[in-house]
């Protein structure tokens, strides 16, 4: 069963769903797909959560507080949002493994580093054995490679990060990882009688 994990740097909460995430790709096939969450709001015309002034600060400390309550570390990087694409083609030039995955993370939200330039980035990017990073962040295929990903995303037709996509199926949130892998576990989860209602569910009162 196809398994895939979009996500963008930007994202505490796709810190917060990382640990399970680098897990599952330990016992399973999971296909990484950094995304730029800026373009797909665009796509939908929708703000981001830390776009409303109030719903910000409650995102921040609700991340924060799960983060406590798993026992993770996080601190914020020095501004956000801030301009993941660095970030992004950083992970892409470098083989989107893993590993590189989890030491982004953990280089923004784990120690609150800051990820939006080549200059904040280099010391990281040196760890990968990227000598010149100007030149593998504007590389065309790593360009081509991130453009790709956006593409599949708008093709399983994604509406936010974290995602996983499975089999079709999407699973927003990091708070949705157990429900992901009930699927996982149990493909039929969604053809008993009201699973299946849902899927068919008519709209009673529209606003467009």
């Amino acid at each position: 069963m196809p398994i895939a994990w979009y996500f963008d740097f930007v994202s505490p909460f796709c810190w917060l769903q990382w640990p399970a995430i680098r897990d599952l790709a330990a016992t399973r096939q999971v296909v990484l797909r950094p995304i730029l969450f800026g373009a797909l709001l665009k796509q939908m015309n929708h703000l981001g959560p830390a776009e409303i002034p109030c719903k910000r600060e409650f995102t921040y400390r609700s991340a924060l507080w799960r983060a406590r309550q798993a026992g993770m570390p996080l601190r914020f990087p020095p501004s956000h949002p801030f301009n993941p694409l660095p970030a992004l083609r950083l992970c892409v030039a470098a083989g989107t493994t893993v590993e590189v995955v989890g030491a982004i993370f953990e280089w923004i939200w784990a120690h609150g580093r800051a990820a939006d330039t080549a200059e904040a980035l280099a010391p990281l990017a040196a760890s990968f054995g990227i000598a010149d990073l100007r030149e593998a962040l504007s590389a065309p295929r790593v360009k081509a490679a991130l453009q790709a990903n956006f593409e599949l995303a708008m093709e399983e037709r994604l509406f936010g990060v974290p995602t996983l996509a499975i089999n079709g199926e999407l699973f927003w949130g990091a708070d949705a990882h157990d429900f992901a892998m009930a699927y996982l576990d149990d493909p039929a989860l969604f053809d008993d009688g009201e699973m299946a209602r849902l899927g068919h569910l008519p709209i009673g009162l529209s606003r467009i």
